[in-house]
C-alpha cells in the first residue's frame, strides 16, 4: 500500500508539472527565422518528384483564356496567388515575385512603393516579357512546334520558363534537349512552366532589348 500510495502521489506530481510547468517557459527565438505574433506565412515545399510538382501547379484561378491576361493573371496566382505586397524566403517580392536586381535593370530602385503599387508591378512584368523575348527570339523562332521531354514547345511557355528562371536557363535547356534543367528553391522546373504556361497568345508584347518601366 505504501508503495502503491507513492507511485500515486509521484504520478499526481508529474502530471501537475506538465500541465503547468511549460507555459511558464521561455523558448528562445532565433532573429530572422520566427514570425512575429501578428504574421502569418505560407510555405511551399520542395519536391524531387515532377509529377507532384505539375500538380502543385494545377490550381484553379478565374478563366479569361488564352489571351494575354489570362497568361498574366495565370502567373501572377502561382507565384504568389496573386498578392502584391508578398515576399518570399528568398527575397524576391511583390505580384510576379521580382529579384532585386531584376527590378534595378527594370528601373525600379524603391522597392518599399513597388509593393504597394499594382501599375508599377504591371509594368514590370510586361517590361520583363519584352527583354525574354528579346532575348529568346531565336529560340522561340527555332524550337516553336517542338517536343521536348514530352511537352510541346510554345512562346509562352518559353517566356514564362525565363520568368521562372531566365533566359540563359531556358537557352540552355532547349540546346541540350531538356537534359540541363533548373529548379527554383521550391523545386519547381523550367519544364513544369513550359507545359503549365503553354499555348497563351503573347504576340502583342514586342522584343525588346532595353525595356524599362516608365514611373512618371
Amino acid at each position: 500500500m505504501i508503495k502503491k500510495g507513492s507511485y500515486l502521489l509521484g504520478l499526481t506530481i508529474l502530471v501537475m508539472l506538465v500541465s503547468t510547468g511549460f507555459n511558464s517557459l521561455e523558448i528562445e527565438k532565433l532573429e530572422g527565422f520566427h514570425l512575429n505574433d501578428n504574421e502569418v506565412y505560407q510555405y511551399n515545399f520542395p519536391s524531387t518528384d515532377e509529377n507532384i510538382i505539375e500538380e502543385q501547379l494545377d490550381v484553379n484561378v478565374p478563366y479569361v483564356g488564352k489571351t494575354f491576361v489570362g497568361f498574366r493573371e495565370a502567373i501572377a496566382f502561382r507565384e504568389s496567388r496573386g498578392m502584391l505586397n508578398l515576399v518570399n524566403p528568398y527575397g524576391y517580392m511583390g505580384k510576379y515575385q521580382f529579384g532585386r536586381s531584376t527590378l534595378r535593370t527594370l528601373g525600379i530602385y524603391d522597392f518599399n512603393t513597388f509593393l504597394q503599387n499594382s501599375v508599377w508591378q504591371e509594368k514590370a512584368f510586361k517590361a520583363l516579357i519584352a527583354r525574354n523575348k528579346w532575348e529568346l527570339r531565336r529560340e522561340i523562332a527555332k524550337y516553336s512546334g517542338r517536343v521536348i521531354n514530352g511537352v510541346e514547345i510554345t512562346e509562352s511557355g518559353l517566356l514564362a520558363a525565363a520568368h521562372l528562371g531566365g533566359a540563359g536557363s531556358v537557352k540552355k535547356y532547349l540546346r541540350s534537349n531538356g537534359m540541363e534543367g533548373f529548379k527554383d528553391g521550391f523545386g519547381t522546373s523550367l519544364r513544369s512552366y513550359i507545359k503549365k504556361f503553354g499555348g497563351y497568345d503573347v504576340s502583342h508584347i514586342k522584343a525588346d532589348k532595353n525595356a524599362k518601366v516608365k514611373l512618371g
